[in-house]
């Protein structure tokens, strides 16, 4: 979830199953029970499951390196770190979130990535399905978030994703905030980004935002298949 930030005075307190193989005898008087077993081991297989797909992909990169240093910089100019503040993960192969913030005069502006990767499980689903799972309902809470906010499908971007813009406000300043929620095959992403002009500072424009939210989710897409091919 992103944050928005205070004033500037408060910014530094910011088996396969075994097959059972049945040894026959010679006799003739045996040839009908195997005939019976056969039928019975092949009727088996034709009920069970089937295997789910492998996922596409079995790890995510370092959210805090998805972006160019460029991006970084053009989006959020005197970021306080500018490698970015990474969060704890049990698991950085499947969870992963990093994190810009920085104020540039009165201008102030933040930044982050997440990645949540899933793998298939036999009686929960697909890495796919559960992906497009997981993308649903962030979606819903991401707008469930934003008030009155404009949505636009990103159709170029991943396998599905969305842009969510809109308006808030916090402590009487105004904020200009954008979310994307993408997925690539059974990875799902998340990008936030927000911005404040504080005290005599102008509030960002919608575009200046939305595009920024846009670029950053680009390149954080295109960084899972990147780190997939090392």
């Amino acid at each position: 979830m992103q944050r928005i930030a205070r004033r500037p005075a408060r910014l530094a307190a910011l088996a396969a199953v075994p097959v059972l193989l049945i040894a026959g005898c010679s006799s003739g008087s045996d040839s009908g029970s195997g005939t019976a077993q056969d039928a019975k081991e092949s009727a088996g297989a034709a009920s069970a499951p089937p295997k789910l797909a492998a996922a596409k992909y079995s790890t995510i990169p370092d959210p805090c390196k998805a972006l160019s240093k460029g991006t970084v910089k053009d989006l959020v100019p005197e970021a306080e770190k500018a490698a970015g503040k990474a969060s704890k993960s049990s698991d950085t192969s499947s969870r992963g979130t990093c994190s810009w913030n920085g104020l540039d005069g009165y201008q102030y502006r933040w930044l982050d990535v997440t990645y949540q990767r899933f793998e298939s499980v036999e009686g929960i689903g697909s890495a796919e399905e559960q992906a497009e799972e997981r993308f649903a309902s962030q979606l819903k809470q991401s707008a469930g978030e934003a008030k009155d906010a404009a949505r636009k499908d990103l159709k170029d971007l991943g396998d599905q994703a969305v842009r969510l813009s809109w308006k808030a406000k916090d402590d009487g300043e105004e904020y200009r905030r954008a979310t994307v929620v993408a997925r690539t095959a059974n990875v799902v992403v998340i990008v936030n980004y927000n911005g404040a002009g504080f005290e005599d500072g102008k509030t960002p424009g919608a575009k200046t935002v939305e595009d920024g939210a846009a670029k950053a989710a680009g390149e954080a897409v295109a960084a899972v298949d990147k780190a997939a091919k090392k």
